[in-house]
């Protein structure tokens, strides 16, 4: 999905309208109903019954959706309750058409024009647990700090944000939709719901803290509009990987779906290797094999019953010996693809492995964690290999990797995932808040689903495991990357939907997998 400056959107709204007679206020419903479905959607995943939905409108096109979004949501039955940061009669053009049909579906609408009525608001108020706010108070026209009404609104909004899920319309209020940057009071959003094409600020790193997910809306800007626009990033969305999932046969059988091969494990970290087997299951890969050190092959294979569990010999210190794969009965060549580096520690063996594994298949390797860190600073060494490589590293990682500080890593992510993929000639996923895929010749691309609750140990192994198993099918190493990112990060949503961010594990990711294929798949 093509990120756009606002300036561009605008133009995309003004010939969409112009050019081919869809009316701004079609685009508008368009918009409010995007919101209400989604907003349906998460609280039907919410753990508690019948969330009342607290929307905030100014009186711009932000509003306008807020609106909409309020009118569809009382039809499906929810507790809506609209609050405007300013006087009614300050509501023009097609905001006010919607604004009017509000009214008439019976919705009430509170006015608070002063800031002084958000500063009562804040002292008086508790707010609810388990409520849904829809933010859609300031949109991308806005420059410089909000002020006034609007800026007591997103202090509200952000002092409900303890008990309560935030959704913003189009672009969190107070954020610079160019830049990113928040100018002054900025709502804090759990999801961005925006319009159209992503906005090229929701993309910034300073964003992150207050963007959330991001999803996008199609609101119908003919693709003859959108496809000569280029951008220099581009942001991941479901629609984006549809194409990459064909119906399967009925036929089908699990050798048509790819055998994995696993390398993993060592004493102390058998977690690691059977939580990378599960995700690499859940991929919908047809087999995995996974090689373990023999210390803790039981262990592996009792956590994984779907796996095939082979143990090797290993080192004095529990991590697989150099020359597993060569007092194994199976040769390396016959997988469609190998994960190596979950759990395996740095030992000298480790990159023994490592190198004979890149030097030995000409099917996709995904190498993750100490399979990456024995190689730091010799990007030149992987790009020296027989076969496809995908690297995943986070930004430690990263800068052991390129001889730079993380700090360094972390102020120029682009660029520096960049970077490792030119030098490594190879597909690097740079892991963290706003994961980025980038190859030589393509797009970088961001993927923004996902949430803090993430922050755990475990989630590596996890994505590593279903990327590995995207390959194993046949995918493309870009789309593997971008793919997994996506899903993994989807996964983590719903499962802190259903219970929380704190809560969240690794596992729940993993249980998470198979209905988060239901966006990119229906089967």
């Amino acid at each position: 999905m093509k990120t756009v400056s606002t300036q561009k959107m605008r133009e995309l709204d003004r010939r969409t309208i112009q050019d081919y007679g869809i009316p701004g206020e079609t685009l508008m419903d368009r918009a409010g109903l995007g919101v209400a479905d989604v907003v349906d959607y998460v609280a039907k995943m919410w753990g508690y019954p019948d969330p009342p939905i607290l929307l905030f409108a100014g009186r711009g096109n932000n509003g306008g959706d807020a609106f909409v979004a309020a009118r569809y949501l009382k039809e499906q039955g929810y507790q809506v309750d609209l609050s405007l940061a300013c006087e009614a009669g300050r509501v023009t053009g097609d905001a006010l058409s919607h604004l009017s049909r509000a009214r008439r579906a019976g919705i009430e609408i509170r006015e608070f024009p002063d800031k002084p009525d958000w500063e009562d608001m804040l002292a008086e108020s508790r707010p609810p647990a388990g409520g849904i706010v829809i933010d859609g108070l300031l949109g991308t026209g806005t420059r410089g700090p909000a002020r006034g009404p609007a800026a007591g609104a997103i202090q509200y909004i952000n002092m409900l944000a303890g008990r309560c899920l935030v959704v913003s319309i189009d672009v969190p209020s107070g954020l610079n939709s160019d830049t990113g940057r928040a100018e002054g009071d900025a709502v804090k959003a759990d999801l961005t719901l925006t319009m159209g094409l992503p906005k090229q600020g929701l993309t910034e790193p300073c964003a992150l803290d207050y963007v959330g997910s991001v999803e996008v809306i199609d609101i119908g800007i003919p693709d003859e509009l959108t496809a000569p626009i280029r951008s220099e990033r581009e942001l991941t969305t479901a629609e984006d990987l549809r194409k990459l999932f064909g119906r399967r046969p009925r036929t089908a059988h699990k050798g048509n779906y790819g055998h994995l091969l696993v390398i993993a494990g060592a004493a102390g970290y058998a977690g690691a290797a059977a939580m990378a087997c599960r995700a690499a299951l859940r991929s919908g890969v047809g087999l995995v094999s996974a090689l373990v050190p023999a210390g803790i092959a039981p262990t592996v294979a009792g956590l994984v019953p779907e796996a095939m569990v082979h143990a090797g010999p290993e080192t004095g210190s529990g991590s697989p010996a150099a020359d597993i794969i060569q007092h194994w009965d199976r040769n390396i060549t016959d997988f469609d693809a190998v994960l190596l580096g979950p759990g395996m520690t740095t030992h000298l063996h480790t990159r023994h492995l490592v190198e004979w594994v890149l030097d030995n298949t000409a099917a996709p390797v995904v190498l993750d964690a100490d399979a990456l860190n024995v190689l730091a600073g010799e990007t030149a060494r992987l790009a020296r290999r027989s076969g496809p490589l995908i690297i995943t590293p986070h930004p430690a990682e990263m800068a052991r990797l390129l001889g730079a500080t993380a700090d360094e890593v972390q102020s120029d992510r682009f660029g520096r995932a960049a970077q490792a993929a030119r030098e490594a000639q190879c597909t690097v996923v740079l892991k963290g808040a706003g994961t980025i895929v980038a190859e030589p010749g393509k797009t970088p691309s961001l993927n923004l689903t996902g949430n803090p609750g993430m922050a755990k140990g475990g989630m590596g192994d996890v994505l590593a495991g279903l990327m590995a198993g995207m390959a194993g099918q046949g995918m493309a190493p870009y789309d593997a990357a971008r793919t997994a990112a996506y899903l993994h990060g989807r996964a983590a949503d719903y499962a802190a939907w259903r219970s929380s961010q704190a809560g969240l594990t690794a596992g729940d990711v993993i249980d998470e997998l198979a209905n988060v294929f239901k966006e990119v798949s229906a089967r």
